[in-house]
């Protein structure tokens, strides 16, 4: 039976996490115990196939719980339809296919000569063809057994499968951690509190640039670029001359338009990060279940997703009403709906935007540079066809996504990349 969302402030709230076991999770867990006032949960519920793991990341949940002094319940379970019952909100963050495919996304476009990327590119393709199935059939049994129930989707990549969800009709709002990771990044540098940050943040998941950053309502991006420079330009991995010119941040994800022959070749030369993550799970792993371990480790930082738990809470909380006030600003995955004028309307972008019990709506957009609106509507156009070879499958609709892509474009390359990434991928696709 579906339940009404309590009040701001009048009682505890169930909340499911379907990926309960990925090794994000402590750092998920963390942020739910800290900041339990904004989003008092009395019932946490890990879901997860591999049994395994999940206990191991269940263990330490309910430890960090008991540590922080959090009275909710943290259960485990494998059985998706009775966890979802009741629930609040349900957070997705799986990954189908595991690090392994992770890995060969990674691994077979450098043999084209294209960037391996889980997100990007011919193995962000692959990952979505992946995972929209199977993200679409659990929010249909989310919807099923609990209609008012929100989706906060953090399954990469994360602006087709917040498409997906959305055209599919159901309460669904994306999150990244990439502009929170700018916020608190400028924010050290300016030595100031985050909350009194924000930005300018505009484009798609994983291709956004950052405008303007605003300290108490003023614009200082000017002040940071002059003065620290050079420090953002290295963690960008982008030259320092660029983001000069250009006068805006891009996010990393940029390098692999600006700089994709570079990253090619240093990708065939260091190997994937898929291999690298999966040996820090590993070694997280057997920490998890270390018995006396009652916080997340310090290597968590290394596995990604930083301040990612700060950013569901806040988001979670404003779509159930018991934290920020009314109309909070976050930077989240949502409908354009006009705000993009050069996009559709049923296009997902990823801007800041008022969050309440009645979604989220994106605020208004300066208009768009054309170096930027131009490379936003081409990777939309993308997305478009990729969703659509995820829905309908077919190797004319996976060719046609990867034709469509700015990073492959010619007939002979998206041809090979096609035959590899249904190679590569047969067993998680229904139609190959």
């Amino acid at each position: 039976m579906s339940r009404t969302t309590t009040p701001s402030g009048s009682g505890p709230l169930k909340l499911v996490v379907v990926g309960g076991g990925s090794t994000y999770t402590p750092e998920l867990i963390d942020g739910f115990a800290r900041l339990r006032d904004s989003l008092p949960i009395g019932e946490l519920v890990l879901v997860d196939p591999a049994a395994d793991r999940l206990e191991l990341v269940g263990g330490l949940a309910r430890r960090i719980f008991a540590k922080q002094g959090h009275p909710g319940l943290i259960t485990t379970s494998t059985d998706l339809d009775a966890s979802v019952q009741g629930a609040d909100a349900v957070l997705l963050q799986l990954r189908v296919g595991g690090q392994a495919a992770r890995g060969q996304d990674e691994t077979w476009p450098l043999e084209c000569g294209c960037v391996g990327q889980e997100t990007t590119g011919a193995g962000g393709l692959a990952k979505a063809l992946r995972t929209v199935p199977v993200v679409l059939d659990i929010a249909e049994r989310v919807r099923r057994a609990n209609p008012d129930a929100w989706i906060v989707d953090f399954t990469n990549p994360v602006g087709i499968v917040t498409r997906a969800l959305q055209t599919a009709g159901h309460k669904a709002v994306g999150l990244c951690n990439v502009a929170i990771g700018f916020q608190r990044k400028f924010a050290g540098l300016l030595g100031v509190a985050p909350e009194r940050v924000q930005l300018d943040h505009v484009g798609l998941n994983h291709l956004t640039w950052e405008r303007g950053v605003r300290l108490d309502g003023k614009d200082v991006l000017p002040e940071l670029l002059e003065n620290f420079g050079p420090a953002i330009a290295e963690d960008l991995e982008l030259p320092l001359s660029l983001v000069r010119q250009l006068g805006t941040v891009p996010s990393y994800y940029l390098r692999y338009f600006y700089e994709h022959d570079n990253v090619v070749a240093e990708l065939k030369v260091k190997g994937s990060r898929a291999s690298e993550v999966a040996a820090i799970e590993q070694q997280l792993l057997a920490m998890y279940g270390d018995p006396a371990l009652d916080q997340k480790p310090e290597l968590l930082a290394k596995r990604g997703g930083a301040f990612y738990s700060e950013a569901a809470v806040n988001l979670v909380a404003s779509l159930l009403g018991t934290g920020s006030p009314a109309g909070a600003v976050q930077v989240v995955n949502v409908t354009n709906n006009g705000t993009l004028p050069f996009l559709p309307d049923d296009s997902v972008i990823e801007v800041p935007a008022t969050v309440g019990r009645d979604g989220a709506a994106p605020l208004p957009v300066p208009p768009v540079e054309p170096l930027y609106a131009g490379l936003i509507a081409h990777v939309t156009a993308y997305e478009q066809l990729a969703l659509d070879a995820a829905l309908r499958g077919g190797r004319d609709r996976v060719f046609q996504a990867l034709l469509a892509h700015p990073l492959v474009g010619q007939i002979d390359l998206a041809d090979q990349l096609t035959d590899r990434l249904i190679a590569h991928n047969h067993e998680h696709l229904a139609w190959a």
